[in-house]
This record gives structure tokens, C-alpha cells and sequence, in this order.
């Protein structure tokens, strides 16, 4: 996150690509594939960290029992 790009939203390094696109993108039902074809700055892996990232902070033990308990 940079002040400077796009005010300070988190985007995939070295692009102005914010990472809440990957997430619109899969919960509009398009696939990993599509976004990258759409967004080619954004390399796979670092595409893969980000939501491997998102599965970890939201699988831990803590987060369900806050949120689904």
C-alpha cells in the first residue's frame, strides 16, 4: 500500500491493480484464469500468495469461532 497509488488501496506490486479485483472477480464466478488474461500485469504467483494469504487469515480457528460461532 502506497499513499501515492491509488490512494493508498492495496494493489498487487507494481501495478495499479487493486487486489479487491481478484476478489469481485471470483465472487462475480469468474476463475483465477479470466482475471490474469484481463489484468496481464499481475503475475499468477503473486495472484496465488494473495489468496492463499486470504484463506489462511480467514481459516484460523480464531476467525470462525468470531464470525460463525
Amino acid at each position: 500500500m502506497d499513499p501515492e497509488t491509488l490512494g493508498g488501496t492495496p494493489v498487487f506490486t507494481g501495478t495499479r491493480v487493486p487486489i479487491q479485483t481478484l476478489f469481485d472477480y471470483i465472487a462475480g464466478g469468474d476463475d483465477l484464469n479470466e482475471f490474469l488474461e484481463d489484468y496481464p500485469s499481475v503475475a499468477k504467483e503473486t495472484a496465488i500468495q494473495v489468496l492463499e494469504m486470504a484463506k489462511q487469515s480467514l481459516t484460523t480457528e480464531k476467525t470462525l469461532n468470531e464470525n460463525f460461532a
